[in-house]
């Protein structure tokens, strides 16, 4: 075996070792069995919430021990097929398997990188939101062009996207959207998007075919579920109704059914604009212990957070990442120092590389581009 074929497996033998730290490989089966006598308990559907938190974590167990040993046995048969190529000396089959192998070993990177996701909440649904910074119609378009951004990122990765608001801008955009993405890991993928996103580009508002620089702030946060328990003092809130701005159904700036939550202490405001004020005053309170709930795990990061501060304000608080359309295509994350010219690909939902170089630092210390130069 070449020897840059050796070093393909090593490092997947490496992937798949973190894969089973990762898991508890030996009380992983026990668990396991735990989860299946769980399931069929006849009361299991008595409490919907509970059972549906159960079948997710089990689901993901089951996850792990399929995505492990399709690894492990497509990489043994692989080997297989190489030593059979060189006993019959076919190098045919010896090139085929070899490239098996090669693209194994990125799969088994990402499964990797994707096993690091253990944070309390990352395996979480997710709530998203935009707010266009200043700059009027041009900063309305940016989060526009954003949302659409994002809501193709989760489509692309098989996740259940649901608008809870939004607010049309004056003359074109948003000026802010909030949405729900659900699916394993959402919140633990798009944490890494809480930010500014700053856009340069000729803006297509300007006669004089000026370029124009706008900001727009993301949020991320996840959405809570009753395995964590976060009390909210009804004396702390205000809640008022009023009628839905954006577009929608026979409902919309019929009745006031939208409503906006205000946590006093915080200064949080939340809204929701379905059609049934019930389902939206449920939906904003879910929202506000979403938001509650981020600002403890960013009690808990302190450090994290003061060295991100220390980075200073640009446009609406720390700026991660320019997206440049003139007088040049590139975009690039300040954190990670990735870039890419691909700016349309980025633009529809191309992120995993910015993700995925984010998740790595966070658990390295250093950036992608630090990692490769030692």
């Amino acid at each position: 075996m070449r020897a840059d074929v050796q070093n393909s497996v090593e490092k997947i033998e490496k992937s798949l070792e973190l894969l089973r730290q990762r898991m508890n490989w030996e009380t992983a089966p026990h668990r396991l069995e735990e989860f299946n006598a769980r399931v069929e308990d006849p009361d299991l559907w008595n409490d919907p919430d509970a059972a549906q938190k159960l079948m997710r974590d089990r689901q993901m167990l089951v996850d792990a021990f399929d995505t492990h040993n399709a690894i492990q046995q497509d990489m043994r048969d692989n080997i297989e097929m190489i030593e059979l190529g060189e006993m019959e000396d076919d190098q045919e089959v010896i090139t085929d398997a070899e490239d098996a192998l090669r693209s194994l070993e990125k799969r088994a990177a990402q499964k990797e990188l994707e096993a690091l996701l253990d944070g309390e909440a990352d395996g979480n649904d997710t709530f998203l939101e935009i707010n266009a910074g200043a700059g009027g119609t041009e900063s309305c378009d940016w989060a526009s062009m954003l949302a659409r951004m994002f809501v193709r990122w989760a489509e692309k990765h098989g996740y259940k996207v649901e608008l809870q608001s939004e607010s049309s801008g004056d003359e074109a955009g948003i000026k802010s959207a909030s949405y729900k993405i659900s699916g394993t890991n959402a919140y633990g993928w798009l944490k890494s998007e809480s930010g500014v996103h700053r856009l340069v580009r000729i803006s297509p508002f300007d006669s004089a075919a000026k370029r124009h620089t706008s900001f727009c702030s993301v949020w991320v946060y996840p959405v809570v579920d009753d395995n964590i328990d976060i009390e909210v003092n009804p004396a702390d809130i205000r809640v008022d109704t009023y009628r839905s701005s954006g577009a929608g159904g026979q409902h919309v700036n019929t009745t006031d059914s939208a409503v906006r939550i205000t946590h006093t202490p915080t200064g949080i405001v939340v809204t929701s604009s379905e059609k049934s004020q019930h389902q939206n005053r449920d939906i904003a309170m879910k929202a506000l212990k979403s938001r509650l709930y981020q600002m403890e795990l960013d009690r808990r990061n302190a450090a994290i957070n003061e060295a991100h501060e220390a980075k200073g304000d640009a446009g609406w608080g720390n700026q991660i990442r320019s997206y440049v359309l003139h007088p040049y295509q590139m975009v690039k994350d300040l954190r990670t120092q990735v870039e890419t010219s691909d700016t349309k690909g980025v633009l529809d939902g191309d992120l995993d590389q910015f993700m995925a170089a984010t998740l790595a630092q966070k658990v390295s210390g250093k950036s992608r581009s630090e990692a490769q130069g030692e």
